[in-house]
């Protein structure tokens, strides 16, 4: 059974393709995904999605990306959606200087004041973080964090900061894209993380592998796009990275996904 951490299946690019990835990503041996929203234009997406198929996990949250769009009841709406879904996690969200203009005051208000929400509900959170990470472990290090962890997703940190965020509860999750050759260093820092700490992703439809690693090509508008049903290519790598077999991969991330996620 295969886990998918964190991706975007709301996203409109896959709008013509949607209704036929839903039917075969189950046949793909995929037990649960976690969908996440990113603003307040797509969390009935989301939602929507959760409804219509069981194994979809949904998720909430306010990406950095989008702060400067937020009314002046995300809150209020977010909180709504959260208690709607008792399942659902808190993301995706995070910190981003790597946009262009980031309003960083904005990014922190809004991180600490989502963290502080998934502590208080008890809930997981997922956070996107790009040339962010010494201001994200300055944020971590001051606030409440939830008592089941965190996901640092498609993590691109330096590998000497893994031992301070396990601590503070992170797990880590790769996605396909970390199969280019430009992101081989990116992917040797997984070797670095603790096994009961990694995750797989697909962060689709981002993050696509290379072409001689994707079995499911898709193009958007004429440019690539990552199919989730590349899943798989996630657990190949770290299977490979770590050097351990396939399926003995697939039970230790089955075992870490249910932990962070409270599945039964």
């Amino acid at each position: 059974m295969l886990y998918d951490a964190h991706n975007h299946l709301q996203d409109a690019r896959l709008d013509a393709e949607r209704e036929a990835i839903m039917q075969i990503l189950p046949e793909t041996g995929l037990s649960e995904s976690v969908v996440n929203g990113s603003a307040e234009d797509d969390w009935e997406d989301v939602a929507r999605l959760a409804r219509a198929y069981p194994w979809v996990r949904p998720s909430f949250g306010l990406h950095p990306w989008y702060v400067k769009e937020r009314t002046s009841a995300w809150q209020e709406h977010l909180y709504r959606y959260l208690m709607a879904f008792p399942n659902a996690p808190v993301g995706e969200i995070g910190l981003d200087r790597w946009i262009e203009n980031p309003d960083i005051d904005a990014q922190i208000e809004c991180f600490r004041w989502q963290l502080e929400l998934a502590t208080d509900l008890h809930r997981p959170a997922s956070i996107h973080c790009l040339r962010a990470w010494g201001l994200l472990d300055e944020q971590l290090r001051t606030l409440r964090l939830p008592e089941r962890g965190f996901l640092l997703h498609s993590y691109g940190g330096p590998v000497e900061m893994i031992p301070g965020f396990v601590k503070l509860g992170a797990y880590f999750s790769l996605s396909p894209y970390f199969g280019h050759a430009r992101k081989v260093q990116k992917l040797a820092v997984f070797k670095s993380v603790p096994l009961d700490r990694l995750l797989a992703e697909t962060d689709a439809p981002d993050m696509w592998p290379p072409d001689e690693l994707n079995p499911h090509p898709l193009m958007h508008e004429g440019k690539s796009i990552n199919h989730p049903a590349n899943l798989r290519v996630s657990y190949e790598l770290l299977a490979q990275v770590r050097g351990l077999p396939m399926e003995e991969m697939k039970v230790q991330i089955g075992k870490n996904y249910r932990r962070l996620f409270k599945v039964a």
